[in-house]
């Protein structure tokens, strides 16, 4: 995994090897920690931010370009 750094100073460590297929790039498998015990998000593959939101259906979005993923669950009645 990757060390990488906040803009608030906080370690956090990328698991590029956990990517997700975004519409502009990939979203990576952020931890809080080295030995990926604990999970703490995702950073955009396209711009490098950490700034992203998950929804209850698993979509990804950046909040700071146009990437994201699509649902990982659909329902009809979501409509």
């Amino acid at each position: 995994m990757d060390a990488r750094s906040t803009p608030e100073g906080e370690t956090l460590y990328v698991a590029r090897e956990e990517a997700s297929r975004g519409s502009e790039g990939p979203f990576f498998t952020v931890y809080r920690t080295e030995d990926g015990t604990r999970r703490w998000g995702y950073q955009c593959g396209n711009c490098g931010s950490f700034e992203t939101a998950m929804d209850t259906m698993g979509r990804i979005v950046c909040n700071d370009c146009p990437n994201i993923r699509k649902p990982t669950e659909w329902d009809a009645a979501h409509e």
